[in-house]
């Protein structure tokens, strides 16, 4: 009776045990599964690409080196994700130091490619491209006499660098235009001062930053400093023109944004790896003691530009007029590689408080105000027929000469300032925008 009660037993312990391991080996093998599914080579392409590789070494009409293919398949499956994602070869990881340290020589444009074409995103303010007309949205074609078609943007940068002091001729597609546009350009040292200040009028001041850098949170609260001193020592209104900014650093956005509320969430960063994954929130400093602002963006306001613009509309801290903004809402990390080479990837998104996204969305004015050009009739009332125009006309019998006066030549003839309403009705209205919140809230 014990021996069968003992067979039993192990019996038992047997038949459990197998079922445990059966158990855990099903565990282990779809374990094992994911992991290869995750980790398992995709055969067929990787085929296909060494015999490509292969074909282009034995049969293209000229010798090309293994680095040379290898780094084009590298710069093809970057551009291929998305339009800020590349390869970065030691000159374009160099240029990119020095682009990021305010002071470079070239023409002043924020640049992107379009179907194939160097986009503007936006002219710098005081550089020779603002200066000779380029505008945002304009298409590059050619350079000097070199299509652009087929070029890398990096190729494209470096024609347009180049010796400061030299001339360069830009052939622009421009909405609107009927044939191209050539516009020449002289190459200079490019500094770019990212805060500028003056007052409208008694009490309202304007603000202008034209890229977010890393002295960017201070320079604006040295601005609007000034700004109160010219007023008095209190604004009753503001105006931050962020027109044709093209961003830059996200921490000068989160600068300029926290001068103007005084708690809450200014921007957060979402993406695949957990690093990417970042909150950026107020603190209680605030540098215009509540006086209404007015935000100007149009459509060639990205990336930080978008970020404060975002943030204060939702926060309802300023009323954002102008035209929906370009829509750059994408974060990329620069990841240094060997041989001093690096790669910028995308690795997250922009997200207003709210949770909207910027990426290819933009921020959509609470006011849409499209630019307008306001021109006067010079000297209608002059252009009219008249009786002292006619030949042989009586004169008035009180011994007044009826002919026409002419000009003197000692005269100045310096054109008048002309208004605001002619020069920048988009700030106009701005303006007239905090006029009336300031007749509202002083009532």
């Amino acid at each position: 009776m014990k021996a069968n009660t003992r067979t039993l037993l192990v019996l038992i312990i047997g038949l459990t045990l197998g079922i445990m391991l059966a158990i855990g080996q099903g565990v282990l093998a779809e374990k094992e599964k994911e992991q290869n599914d995750t980790a398992s080579l995709p055969l067929d392409e990787l085929r296909t690409f060494t015999e490509i590789f292969a074909r282009i070494k034995k049969d293209y009409v000229e010798p090309v080196s293994d680095k040379e293919l290898l780094e084009n398949a590298i710069r093809g499956m970057l551009s291929g994700l998305d339009p800020h994602s590349s390869y970065l070869d030691p000159d374009s990881f160099k240029d990119l130091q020095v682009g990021t340290s305010g002071e470079f020589g070239g023409l002043g444009i924020e640049v992107g490619m379009e179907d194939g074409f160097v986009k503007v995103i936006s002219p710098i303010d005081d550089t020779p491209a603002q200066r000779a007309g380029v505008e945002a949205g304009d298409l590059v074609i050619r350079l000097n006499e070199k299509p652009v078609k087929g070029m890398t943007l990096r190729d494209a940068v470096k024609i347009m660098r180049g010796k400061v002091g030299t001339d360069i001729i830009l052939t622009i597609i421009r909405e609107g235009e009927e044939r191209p546009l050539k516009i020449t350009i002289t190459r200079a040292i490019i500094k770019v001062k990212s805060v500028r200040q003056r007052s409208l009028e008694d009490g309202f001041g304007y603000l202008r930053i034209s890229q977010f850098q890393s002295h960017t949170g201070a320079n604006l609260a040295d601005a609007i400093d000034k700004l109160k001193e010219e007023n008095g020592g209190s604004l009753k209104g503001v105006v931050l023109d962020l027109r044709n900014n093209p961003g830059g650093v996200l921490n000068a956005a989160v600068d300029v944004t926290d001068a103007f509320i005084d708690n809450g969430l200014i921007v957060y960063t979402k993406g695949r790896i957990r690093d990417s994954e970042l909150k950026f929130n107020a603190t209680s400093r605030t540098l215009l003691d509540g006086a209404p602002l007015v935000v100007l963006v149009n459509g060639g306001s990205a990336s930080a530009s978008e970020i404060v613009a975002g943030a204060l509309q939702d926060h309802r801290r300023a009323i954002i007029v102008g035209t929906p903004t370009f829509g750059k809402g994408s974060v990329q990390t620069i990841l240094p590689l060997n041989n001093n080479t690096a790669l910028k990837l995308t690795t997250a998104r922009y997200y207003t408080p709210s949770g909207r996204s910027i990426q290819a969305e933009g921020i959509k004015p609470d006011i849409v105000l499209e630019p307008v050009k306001i021109t006067t009739l010079e000297h209608a009332e002059d252009s009219r027929l008249k009786e002292a125009d006619l030949a042989g006309h009586l004169e008035n019998g009180e011994g007044k000469n009826t002919d026409k006066e002419k000009p003197d030549a000692k005269t100045d003839n310096k054109a008048p300032e002309l208004p605001l309403a002619q020069t920048d009705y988009q700030l106009y209205e701005a303006l007239n925008i905090l006029k009336g919140i300031q007749i509202l809230q002083s009532r």
